[in-house]
């Protein structure tokens, strides 16, 4: 079963009262809600999610707990507007964990896997069109090469996109990575799976991951409370690189304005970053999923 990552440390950060409104934008199999829902007896949840399975799930898992929650079948890049529709202007806390989750990389019909058989699927969504099977039977050797660069930071991605191109049609994930396995140098295969970087380039293309949680996150700041705050969980360098940067435009004064002997009130960022951290060497051990994933807590001060 799933297990979330950095749990005890966002239900920490997120510094939950008992009537805190709170915004979980990836309920996913309901780890982190659930946690959340316990510390929020007179407060409201609300939680977004446009995985079926997922939903149907944590619905059961919430319900087992209180009724003050929502979920929001929607895409987190609609947080703004979904919560405008519900008459929710403000939030004390907004949590993040943009990791997939173990029930559709075990679930060999969601094609995310490159352990698993199954048809090349990989949308978050399953009722939109674009799926994996079109990125990769479809796009040109170009476009495939921009991606799996650009989103695998995949130092292969011409051999890769060659290969792909060359033994189309491509129908199944076990397909796809031994097409890659079999494009790359032997040394490249003896760390981690080959096909890694390109399963992870084609999931965030089908799913548009980074253009998707960079305008989320900036809606999000924008709903906070004053001593509101902001938890992020990332999993691979794009989406934190994302993170810290619109974290540090909203925490740092303006270089020139340093200059100054004193600093005018209006021109001090309105947030801080509160922490920045990575598991413990415990949890890794206990969770493997949790390996490459980071932390950052950005609180609202003014």
């Amino acid at each position: 079963m799933h297990k979330s990552v950095l749990l005890e440390e966002c239900i920490h950060y997120l510094n939950l009262h008992h009537d805190s409104i709170i915004v979980d934008c990836t309920l996913g199999y309901g780890g982190h809600s659930s946690e959340i829902l316990k510390k929020i007896k007179d407060g409201y949840l609300y939680s977004f999610d446009q995985d079926k399975d997922a939903i149907n799930y944590s619905k059961n898992r919430l319900d087992a707990i209180a009724s003050n929650y929502k979920i929001i079948n929607s895409n987190f890049v609609n947080l703004k507007e979904q919560l405008n529709k519900l008459k929710v202007n403000e939030v004390d806390g907004i949590l993040y964990d943009l990791g997939v989750s173990s029930p559709q990389l075990d679930n060999d019909e969601r094609g995310f896997s490159f352990h698993h058989d199954g048809i090349l699927d990989m949308r978050m969504n399953q009722s939109q069109t674009l799926s994996a099977y079109e990125v990769v039977n479809g796009y040109t050797y170009e476009q495939l090469v921009d991606i799996l660069y650009k989103y695998g930071e995949e130092k292969f991605s011409r051999s890769i996109a060659s290969a792909i191109v060359s033994n189309r049609p491509i129908k199944t994930t076990l397909q796809l990575a031994e097409i890659v396995k079999n494009s790359v140098p032997l040394r490249y295969r003896r760390d981690k799976h080959p096909a890694r970087k390109t399963f992870q380039a084609i999931r965030i293309e089908v799913n548009d991951e980074l253009n998707v949680f960079e305008k989320s996150l900036k809606d999000a700041l924008s709903l906070l409370k004053v001593g509101g705050r902001i938890c992020v969980i990332t999993f691979h360098s794009l989406e934190d690189k994302i993170c810290k940067r619109i974290f540090k435009e909203v925490t740092e004064i303006d270089q020139q304005l340093k200059q100054l002997p004193v600093v005018p009130s209006e021109y001090l960022p309105n947030y801080k970053v509160v922490k920045v951290l990575e598991p413990t060497k415990e949890e890794i051990l206990d969770n493997t999923r949790a390996r490459s994933a980071k932390l950052r807590v950005v609180e609202r001060i003014k």
